[in-house]
């Protein structure tokens, strides 16, 4: 199976105490020429790009970044992702946000994801926001049928990070409200994962690490959930920040053998895409973990990885334009 190649193209992120701005604004002809290099002869390259929802509240974070739409020449499309930051939980003012983005950006989508990292209960995620369960499905379902209403071939789905507890309680509360609309609506399930990054590893222990965690997902986590195995799962979020004792070279190794690993297992597990977080750093002189995840310095010089990920699209991406999850083809 070919695999669809994105990237989250801007400078803000969230670290464990709230959002990290860019120590740069965000240039976005440097951004659309570095995205052209890394497509190459791909038929397209993903844009990855969050907007917040918060009715009640201002969002505690902007849309990131903050104009994507000006990022997608030679065929490139949104992989767009809402988040429920709504402190009440309320869903009617939600739902119609989920609606109106299909309405305005349906044609400029690949894919919508609803909420982020939703079984993550930290501050800066959806995990935290009350009722985001149902936010969840009842958003997933939403999108779709706004989707096929108007026409547009979007994937619509959900991602989450890996589960390590056995007790954790996300997957089955997920399956009490997975009914027979959510499971044809949803085109996906995503997966965040940043392996070496959070608990260090072994460099000969890296691959198993990664095919342990895809398979666990495939495998365990999501027939929890009901979801069954037709359904693809993708890598939405993975990456591995350069700093002290993080040598550059390191991260170009962690990223080839991420990727070889994910394109190994997609036609068992059926992956259908890998996206790296990120294009550039937030602060390339900043100390934290956080500050320096980029492919390129925050002055849009190039690490050794970007190269990298520009051969390994060039091998690995899928050539053919127009495929979705309504276009009629599968492999």
């Amino acid at each position: 199976m070919a695999l669809t190649f994105g990237i989250y193209p801007g400078g803000i992120l969230g670290d464990e105490t709230g959002i990290v701005r860019p120590a740069r604004p965000d240039q976005p002809d440097r951004v659309t020429e570095a995205l052209d290099t890394l497509q190459g002869a791909a038929a397209t390259l993903s844009v990855r790009a969050y907007r917040p929802f918060a009715a009640t509240v201002p969002p505690q974070e902007p849309p990131a970044p903050a104009d994507p739409l000006v990022l997608l020449g030679r065929g490139r499309k949104l992989d767009l992702v809402l988040s429920f930051r709504e402190p009440s939980g309320r869903l009617d003012e939600w739902l119609e946000f989920v609606r109106e983005t299909v309405r305005t950006h349906g044609p400029h989508l690949a894919s919508l994801q609803i909420c982020e990292e939703p079984n993550m209960d930290l501050p800066v995620l959806d995990g935290s926001v009350p009722n985001v369960l149902n936010a969840l499905v009842r958003g997933v379902v939403a999108a779709k049928e706004e989707a096929r209403a108007l026409g547009h071939p979007v994937a619509v789905g959900f991602n989450a990070v890996p589960t390590f507890d056995p007790a954790d309680t996300f997957w089955p509360e997920l399956a009490a409200r997975a009914d027979a609309r959510f499971l044809a609506s949803l085109d996906y399930v995503g997966l965040d994962f940043f392996p070496d990054v959070f608990r260090p590893l072994p460099a000969d222990r890296l691959a198993d690490a990664v095919a342990g965690l895809l398979t666990a997902f495939r495998r365990t986590d999501l027939p929890k959930a009901g979801i069954p195995d037709s359904v693809p799962i993708r890598v939405c979020e993975n990456g591995w920040p350069t700093g002290a004792d993080r040598p550059e070279r390191r991260q170009a190794e962690v990223l080839t053998c991420v990727v070889r690993t994910v394109a190994a297992l997609a036609d068992e597990l059926h992956i259908d895409g890998y996206a790296f977080f990120a294009l550039r750093d937030a602060d390339s002189r900043g100390e934290g973990i956080f500050h320096r995840f980029g492919l390129l310095y925050d002055d849009y010089t190039p690490k050794p990885a970007f190269e990298t990920y520009r051969r390994l699209i060039g091998e690995l991406a899928d050539r053919r334009p127009g495929r979705g999850p309504d276009s009629g083809s599968d492999d």
